[in-house]
């Protein structure tokens, strides 16, 4: 059952295939993944009874920071975690098969850009790059190794370089891919403006205490007039996610198809939609996430849009986040 289960997660084609799916990742997670396994019993679910992915408890993702998250037996592979300021205390995600997670973000980054051989990947992802263990690092570096060439690389705060680098890469004739932290975007913006406008910049999201925080559609503005680009792109993704969703503009999300986002009553953290209009938090479903939970409720603001599509408006307050978790208190 388990790898036949496996070999489903990339064969969902349909929202009937995915239900199908996802139920069955539901029970198996709700049998073997003790922390899940608790968290359904002091809900008093019935894991019988639930027929429909509307009705599955999703677990808080804070739960990746306070316990060990994982499904069945074996060692992890890689451990993941997350990134914070100083003093919190960080998630982390036991990866028990990283060809699985490399098949997710592959297969994912062929839907949304094509054939990895056709770009050079630059990061510039300084705080990510400062410590041990961030999967964003793991995943660009990942693109950069199917990506076949050596024209990319990671950039701390050496601007001067990454454009040169840039340079080398147009002489190839590769499109470049730039993937930064939205800090360090900026700061680029400010001390080394220059036409980028062949370019894909995808940003991930942060500020990391380096700046104040601004809404998406000022930074955008300073990332576009600064770089000549008409749009620019982001990455919904997380440690305690093996997936990852893309906008390319807009801010409107796309998921693959072995992902997907629901929007949750932010009253009510048992009720949830996928119709276009809802807003509240943000539950992802993660079909990659087998061996670990892939029903993570996050501490994100969201809208649904039409399509799938899908909007982060911003995080749950401290005492929206305690609310929750007084589910499990």
């Amino acid at each position: 059952m388990r790898r036949d289960l496996t070999e489903e997660i990339f064969r969902v084609a349909d929202s009937q295939s995915f239900e199908k799916t996802a139920l069955e990742t539901f029970r198996l997670q709700a049998a073997e993944c003790p922390v899940y396994r608790e968290y359904l019993q002091l809900l008093g679910t019935d894991v019988g009874s639930i027929s429909d992915i509307l009705s599955v408890p999703f677990m808080p993702v804070s739960f990746f920071r306070d316990h060990n998250v994982f499904t069945g037996e074996g060692a992890p592979e890689r451990i993941f975690t997350s990134s914070g300021t100083a003093g919190m205390r960080r998630s982390s995600h036991a990866v028990r098969s990283l060809a699985l997670y490399n098949e997710s973000l592959e297969r994912t980054f062929r839907l949304f850009y094509g054939d990895p051989a056709g770009y050079a990947i630059m990061g510039l992802l300084p705080s990510y790059l400062e410590r041990e263990g961030s999967s964003l690092i793991y995943m660009v570096n990942r693109l950069m190794t199917l990506s076949g060439n050596s024209y990319g690389g990671f950039f701390l705060d050496e601007h001067e370089a990454l454009l040169k680098a840039i340079d080398r890469a147009r002489l190839a004739r590769l499109r470049v891919m730039l993937i930064g932290v939205t800090f360090a975007l900026l700061d680029m913006a400010e001390s080394h403006p220059a036409d980028l406008s062949d370019a894909i910049i995808m940003e991930t999201g942060g500020m990391k205490g380096r700046r104040r925080e601004m809404i998406r559609d000022e930074v955008h503005e300073i990332i576009r007039e600064a770089f000549g680009v008409t749009t620019v792109h982001s990455e919904y993704g997380m440690t305690e996610l093996l997936s990852q969703a893309y906008s390319a503009g807009g801010g409107l999300f796309r998921t693959p198809p072995w992902m997907k986002v629901l929007i949750r009553d932010s009253h009510d953290p048992m009720s949830h939609s996928v119709a276009a209009g809802a807003s509240g938090g943000i539950s992802v479903i993660d079909l990659a996430n087998i061996w670990s939970c892939s029903f993570i409720a996050t501490a994100d603001l969201g809208r649904m849009h039409g399509e799938g599509l899908f909007e982060v408006q911003g995080r749950f307050d401290e005492a929206d986040l305690r609310g929750c978790n007084l589910l499990v208190s």
